[in-house]
């Protein structure tokens, strides 16, 4: 084969080409012929897609965002009809007029072979770009609403993960454990074995591709730190015996597994699915919590200490100091205020600037109960540089999770527990 020369500028008129190619396969998707022929324009698209380069990819998705909108006129007359006589016929006349041409778009470009998971790959480009390219939002929020729905409960498998599970499924686990790092296989293994268990929902649009996976450790009691839950070289038999003698299922560890799917909710699901299934497994089983971090707190703290006197800026510089933790000096110096401070982190209540940490939003809003804080619960560089060490167990008890769920929705208030209501009076 001769090879080629290019003259300069045939590259970039190349991918121009591709680029405006793309355009004119959108175009001809969301037509007539296109609906016809969907799968093969679809296809022909995605793969025209590939081909684009990063900065010609983003042309193709501000095209996606800024063009293909309603038809203004259509809009307003539906408007004015509603506005006149708001009837129910009237409202779903509005409703379809204000769907943006660009959603039934992406959901042909869905018909393609691949399509859903390309979808969400654009989408986990798209959140990278939308502080600089904030016109991205608008298709960034058409994929979020399109996902909702293809990604509801109905169409989610929940399947336990063992050793036995296929080693790319395996492989992921590694890759996209978010809270606690699994260093290779043998700490994967012991995270499999008898006496814990690991539940991850899967769509059938995306096969072998974990959505979300939970670990979980079947212990006696409430956990109150890392290091037990996370030990290596546990004896097949001996964890058997533990499963077999556990009173408590600890939730330690929850990970989003595909960036493209922000926002839409599957961890509630999960976590009352995955409770139902170690109950019908293991009936000796009486409470279902989490051993979670506070990823906000010292974040939150530092900047209460910034403002305030003399005595937390001594404070403050005691807390900077490196193997604070492991000095029991200081460390039983520190702990009364730092966990009296962690308890007034978590039952504030959002006002103003004031956020709830986001792990706390998570498992209130699924009905939990904040139940205990631990002390020097995690003293890697991660858990110290988050919360300074501690960490929290939520209460999923069964007979209260919908009453609680309640109060926070409609009122904000934060059920806990009296151990937590005495670190408030604390002085």
């Amino acid at each position: 084969m001769t090879p080629t020369t290019e003259t300069p500028g045939t590259a970039h008129d190349a991918t121009s080409a591709r680029l405006d190619h793309a355009r004119q396969l959108a175009a001809a998707l969301l037509s007539e012929r296109g609906e016809a022929a969907g799968a093969l324009v679809a296809r022909e698209l995605h793969d025209v897609m590939r081909a684009l380069d990063a900065d010609d990819r983003l042309g193709f998705q501000r095209h996606l965002a800024t063009g293909f909108q309603p038809d203004a006129a259509v809009l307003r007359a539906a408007a004015e009809r509603y506005l006149v006589e708001a009837t129910a016929k009237s409202a779903a006349a509005l409703a379809q007029a204000a769907d943006p041409p660009r959603q039934e778009l992406l959901r042909r470009m869905n018909m393609a072979p691949g399509g859903t998971a390309a979808l969400i790959a654009m989408r986990s480009e798209i959140g990278a770009r939308l502080r600089d390219e904030p016109v991205l939002k608008l298709l960034d929020a058409d994929l979020k609403h399109l996902f909702s729905s293809w990604f509801n409960r109905g169409f989610l498998e929940l399947r336990r993960i063992d050793w036995q599970s296929p080693a790319a499924v395996l492989e992921k686990l590694i890759a996209y454990e978010a809270v606690h790092e699994i260093k290779g296989w043998d700490d994967l293994r012991r995270r499999l074995a008898p006496d814990r268990r690991c539940f991850a929902f899967f769509h059938p649009a995306l096969p072998g591709e974990p959505l979300i996976f939970v670990e979980v450790a079947l212990v006696q009691g409430l956990a109150a730190s890392m290091p037990p839950l996370l030990a290596q070289n546990v004896d097949e038999e001996v964890a058997r015996a533990q499963a077999a003698g556990a009173d408590t299922a600890i939730f330690y560890s929850i990970s989003n597994c595909q960036e493209g799917l922000r926002g839409v909710s599957f961890g509630n699901f999960l976590i009352k699915q995955v409770v139902e299934e170690l109950r019908a497994e293991f009936p000796q089983l009486k409470r279902f919590s989490t051993l979670s971090p506070i990823p906000g707190f010292r974040r939150w703290l530092t900047a209460e200490l910034a403002g305030a006197g003399a005595s937390a800026g001594a404070m403050a510089a005691a807390l900077a100091q490196d193997g604070w933790w492991n000095d029991s000096r200081q460390s039983e110096a520190l702990h009364p205020v730092l966990m009296r401070w962690c308890a007034t982190y978590l039952t504030r209540p959002a006002s103003g600037g004031n956020r709830i940490d986001p792990v706390a939003r998570f498992h209130l809003g699924n009905g939990a109960r904040l139940e205990r804080i631990n002390w020097l619960g995690n003293t890697t560089i991660r858990g110290i540089g988050e919360s300074f060490s501690i960490m929290v167990n939520y209460l999923y008890d069964h007979d209260s999770i919908e009453a609680n769920h309640e109060v926070f929705a409609r009122d904000g208030a934060i059920v806990r527990s009296p151990d937590v209501d005495a670190l408030l009076q604390t002085h």
